[in-house]
This record gives C-alpha cells, sequence and structure tokens, in this order.
C-alpha cells in the first residue's frame, strides 16, 4: 500500500461500486484505477483519504479473494 499518488489526483479519477451495493445508507467502498496505482476510498467520505495499491498488490488480492483464502 502506498500514501503517495500515482500522478493521478482523485477528481482526475473515475470511481466505481460494486454492483451488488445497493447505494442505501452510502455504506460502500469505491475503487478507481490509475496508471499504476489501483485507489480505494469510502462513499461516505469522498473528498477524504484514500488508499493506492500498486497494481500488482491489487490483483494478488484479487486473486486472493477469488481463491476464498480469507475466512469470512
Amino acid at each position: 500500500m502506498h500514501t503517495k499518488r500515482d500522478g493521478a489526483g482523485a477528481s482526475e479519477l473515475t470511481w466505481f461500486k460494486s454492483s451488488y451495493s445497493s447505494g442505501e445508507g452510502g455504506m460502500c467502498v469505491e475503487v478507481a484505477a490509475g496508471p499504476t496505482a489501483i485507489h480505494v476510498r469510502d462513499s461516505k467520505h469522498a473528498q477524504g483519504p484514500q488508499l493506492a495499491f500498486h497494481i500488482t498488490e491489487w490483483g494478488a488480492f484479487i486473486s486472493s479473494l477469488r481463491a476464498e483464502e480469507f475466512d469470512a
């Protein structure tokens, strides 16, 4: 995880929510792809802090999710 942005400001990113999100209550995580990082933020605080993960870190995380390597 990186705290430095990859050159793309938050206003330049296109943010997405899960299709499973109902949109009610604003309890969603939003994700945006930058040139070298995947950005994650809380939809309730869109102008607040965001996390940035290098694309290889994000890929490893998604692969682990698909392989069900995390306990629910």
